[in-house]
């Protein structure tokens, strides 16, 4: 691993202590790299070194790391810049990154983590580009939390404010849902197995279901929930980012820009979404959170029949659906397969179950794949039995999704990164939807939303699989 300062400005924030931090140790002290990485926190609280130090340690100690280690990392590797809001005060951060380099050797590699709320990403990436940071006698690589925008424009104004100072070639835009190992091995598992990379079209393929679900509601979230919604929150980064993974198409090499150019195709192949393929709700209860205005029709839940216009996937529904208080916290692809043409066991009334494929993200990571077995019980009986694949019962413990995203940073691969044009193309499909005034369907908490959920595979005489 190449020798870099690591910048996380927001450093003294809840995503710096409760992710960053423990996943970047985490990185580093498995690889055998804690001292190849220098950190720098950054941010608007008075600090000095040593209390940042301390910060860390108890960062570190609350995500289960407490040894020598971390102690002496603290001490040799951990520093801290105070800084203002205005872009003028990234002066004084150049001044101390050239210091820090110096004092440590390093080559000027240089990550910048923006921790930050999304109204102030410009003045980062302004005080960043206008000091000279944007540029160094190595690598510099900027990383940029979602959401990436609240609509089209300003997506747009977005993208163009970190290409004033940035190539693209150096923005990390990151959803932690793709630091998965479910999501990583996605494509591998298309790709590299013959038995489902045959399979995997519109002939073989019935209908494909994704489900984000939480259990919990806004948390003490409210101000920020209210202007958000689900479809900002959860439909149009993490669910559309499952989406192109299982609907792209083989890229021409397992290299960053072919496979996001896939994805971008498949998002431009998506059909313009009808007002009756979506159907919103709301948890009862929501109006009475803190900050929630009493008379809100903002969704805390949203489902979506989409179809993808193209060679592979025509006539292939794909049910998306998310929601805050539902009844489990669960995240799956399910991916249903055709029926046979005809049915040899049993009455003509019967019907086989199809074999269904299970993709679990969380909280369970791995795969399930139903298919049917004759009962040894009865004379013409089938039963539905699963094969079962955990990622943690043949591995252990796997890496945090943050800690491989951060390696990925590192080591210059934006592979699960999300592009300019594919941060656009996601908000051009859904700013339609945006643009009209809803009205909620109410949900009681711990359900999996509206029944009106249930109408949108009805149609096409499916149903929603339960976790």
């Amino acid at each position: 691993m190449d020798k870099h300062l690591f910048v996380i400005i927001g450093g003294t924030g809840d995503l710096a202590r409760r992710k960053l931090i423990p996943s970047l140790y985490d990185m580093l002290a498995e690889g055998g790299h804690l001292g190849s990485c220098v950190v720098l926190g950054v941010g608007p609280t008075e600090l000095t070194d040593a209390g940042y130090r301390e910060m860390t340690r108890e960062a570190l100690s609350a995500a289960g790391f407490s040894d020598d280690d971390v102690a002496q990392w603290c001490d040799d590797c951990i520093h801290y810049q105070q800084i203002g809001r205005e872009p003028a005060t990234y002066a004084a951060l150049a001044e101390r990154i050239t210091e820090i380099e110096n004092e440590h050797d390093l080559p000027g590699n240089r990550t910048f983590y923006l921790a930050l709320p999304p109204s102030v990403f410009t003045t980062a990436l302004e005080g960043l580009g206008s000091n000279g940071l944007s540029t160094s006698d190595g690598w510099a690589r900027v990383v940029i939390e979602k959401p990436f925008g609240t609509n089209l424009a300003s997506a747009h104004e977005l993208n163009e404010a970190v290409h004033r100072w940035f190539d693209e070639s150096q923005v990390y835009r990151i959803d932690h849902y793709l630091g998965k190992q479910t999501v990583q091995n996605l494509l591998v598992f298309r790709f590299a197995n013959a038995l489902f990379a045959q399979a995997w079209d519109r002939e073989n393929i019935d209908n494909v279901q994704i489900t984000v679900a939480e259990s919990l509601g806004v948390e003490g979230r409210g101000g920020y929930y209210d202007a958000a919604g689900a479809l900002r929150d959860m439909v149009q980064n993490h669910l559309t980012q499952l989406l192109t993974l299982v609907a792209m198409e083989p890229p021409v090499a397992f290299e960053a820009d072919a496979i996001r150019t896939e994805k971008v195709k498949v998002l431009k192949a998506v059909k313009p979404i009808d007002s009756t393929d979506v159907v919103y709700g709301q948890y009862d209860g929501y109006t009475d959170e803190p900050d929630v205005p009493p008379t809100s029709t903002t969704p805390t839940s949203v489902a979506l029949r989409l179809s993808i216009d193209n060679w592979r996937w025509q006539g292939v529904p794909f049910y998306l659906r998310t929601g805050k208080s539902l009844r489990a916290r669960t995240t799956q692809i399910v991916v249903t397969f055709r029926e046979p043409p005809v049915w040899l066991f049993g009455g003509p009334e019967e019907h086989i179950a199809p074999n269904v494929l299970v993709l679990t993200l969380q909280p369970d990571e791995g795969f399930d794949l139903h298919f049917e077995v004759k009962s040894p019980a009865e004379d013409d009986g089938l039963q539905t039995q699963a094969l079962r694949f955990r990622y943690a019962d043949e591995y252990g413990d796997i890496p945090m999704a943050y800690e491989t995203l951060i390696q990925d940073v590192v080591e210059g691969d934006q592979t699960l990164f999300v592009r300019s044009d594919e941060v656009e193309e996601s908000w051009k499909l859904y700013q339609p939807l945006l643009d009209k005034t809803v009205e909620p369907h109410l949900y009681e908490p711990g359900t999996w939303g509206p029944d009106a959920n249930d109408e949108l595979p009805a149609r096409d005489g499916n149903h929603w699989w339960a976790p």
